[in-house]
């Protein structure tokens, strides 16, 4: 233990050379269109799921770049939301656990292929899980909180060892290792690992390796108390009924699997962390993101504590969250040093995913310099398949081939009657090829459509293609 507190006490001086570096970057201004993009986006996703409130943090070019909140935090008395309010993460909270567990294997404490016996083992088939499976949700462990709202017995306090008592003590669901099921039975078992092994509680470690060295001072933990009165107030509602006040669960069952509130800004300023690699080594953090096989080399699509997965090209690594009364998204593309963290006050919508999903294309149209140039183009082509012509001028013999009469026909009795586009935005940029391949979105009253073009280094276009999204 005396050693211990020593390597935290070097860690803690770190921490602040650290906190004193990532204060002293002055992130770029963002523009006023970019900003309206993101306000937009976020108040479709309000108004599309009837959700209070919203706090989003948008990552940009590795910085912080925008921070806004929307909606109301409390409907009585009616309270707006402002982004210095903190919300609750739910199962984003995991990726803090899963580095927890990096940071001790670091220290030589433990290791992602030691059996769970190691510290456990009273656990069904302890001797025959690793840990790494636990983190990958690959152990079989049967999850304790499959619904989506809160059970009558979860309204009560409970301990850790009476969570493993009830699910982990049994039966596992499937070989380890053979599937992969989405468990929180997983993350508190991990998450008293991480206890046992560092000597300290969960929190306290995470604070010292994490909070504490990315400035990240309004992190709670929302498993000891609820959320302050100055925070928002968490909703539900039945179907389409009215909204009302959630219930809290009780102490003791979100631990390491759920139990971290904070500002959108600064789950943004771990975010940053993860695509600069500030905190654990190099190695650790391609274990963290790295998907998992099943034994039969299926992938799960799933690391430790992160979905990841490719969209349009680029690496994405993900997590959403749900606890009574709350949701979140977390959405982080690291190669492109950019992410949109979405936080909303109300159980069982996907309001922060779609907002994830809307803000995208607003981080990377900016980033090609022919973008506006081509985009244009893009409607003026687009306007003319309307009506039966192109200028053959802008296409490559094989496109010219691609549109004949008979396309053209097609093209604008299908395309005319739509009108003008009320939204014409380039969505994605991509390698095909030698081609550069660029997306469009395109939407009308009652459609949308996506376009999508090869462009080869002369600048001529090789394909222009329409389809429904």
């Amino acid at each position: 233990m005396r050693l211990f507190r020593r390597v935290l006490t070097y860690t803690s001086c770190l921490a602040i050379a650290v906190a004193l570096a990532i204060a002293a970057q002055k992130p770029p201004d963002t523009d006023a269109e970019f900003r309206a993009g993101i306000d937009k986006a976020a108040r479709e996703a309000l108004a599309e799921a009837g959700v209070p409130s919203m706090s989003v943090a948008v990552v940009k070019d590795g910085y912080v770049s925008y921070v806004q909140a929307y909606g109301d935090a409390r409907l009585d008395p009616e309270t707006p939301a402002t982004p210095a309010m903190r919300y609750s993460i739910g199962s984003i909270s995991k990726q803090f656990t899963a580095a927890a567990i990096l940071f001790l294997q670091e220290q030589g404490k433990l290791s992602l292929d030691d059996k769970v016996a190691r510290f456990l083992p009273g656990l069904a088939r302890a001797d025959d899980v690793t840990i790494r499976q636990l983190l990958s949700h690959t152990a079989g462990y049967q999850d304790y909180w499959p619904q989506d709202y809160v059970p009558p017995f979860m309204l009560q306090p409970v301990t850790t060892e009476k969570i493993m008592d009830l699910w982990a003590r049994k039966g596992l669901d499937f070989e380890p290792g053979t599937k992969w099921q989405y468990s929180n039975t997983n993350y508190v078992i991990a998450g008293a690992i991480v206890e046992k092994a560092a000597g300290i509680p969960l929190i306290e470690f995470l604070r010292e390796r994490i909070f504490v060295p990315l400035g990240m001072k309004s992190v709670t933990d929302i498993d000891r108390a609820k959320l302050s009165d100055s925070d928002p107030t968490g909703y539900m509602r039945y179907a389409l009924g009215p909204l009302r006040p959630a219930p809290k669960e009780g102490k003791g069952w979100l631990f390491a699997a759920g139990e971290l509130a904070m500002t959108a800004e600064d789950l943004a300023k771990w975010d940053i962390a993860l695509m600069e690699r500030k905190l654990l080594r190099a190695d650790s953090y391609r274990q963290m993101e790295t998907e998992v096989l099943l034994r039969d080399g299926v992938g799960t699509h799933y690391a430790l504590g992160l979905d990841v997965r490719t969209e349009r090209g680029r690496r994405v690594l993900e997590h959403g969250g749900e606890v009574s009364g709350f949701t979140a998204q977390n959405t982080v593309y690291p190669d492109d040093r950019a992410a949109i963290v979405a936080l909303t006050n109300q159980d069982a919508v996907g309001a922060a995913g779609a907002l994830a999903r809307k803000a995208a294309p607003l981080l990377f149209t900016r980033k090609d310099n022919e973008g506006a140039a081509r985009l244009e183009e893009a409607r003026k082509i687009f306007a003319g398949l309307q009506q039966g012509n192109i200028d053959r001028s802008l296409f490559t013999d094989n496109a010219n081939s691609y549109f004949s009469r008979e396309a053209l026909e097609d093209f604008a009795a299908g395309l005319a009657p739509l009108g003008t586009p009320q939204e014409f935005a380039q969505a994605w940029r991509s390698l095909r090829g030698g081609m550069i391949e660029r997306g469009y979105s395109v939407k009308f009253p009652a459609k949308s459509l996506r376009v999508w073009t090869f462009e080869l280094p002369d600048g001529k276009l090789e394909q222009y293609q329409v389809a429904v999204l």
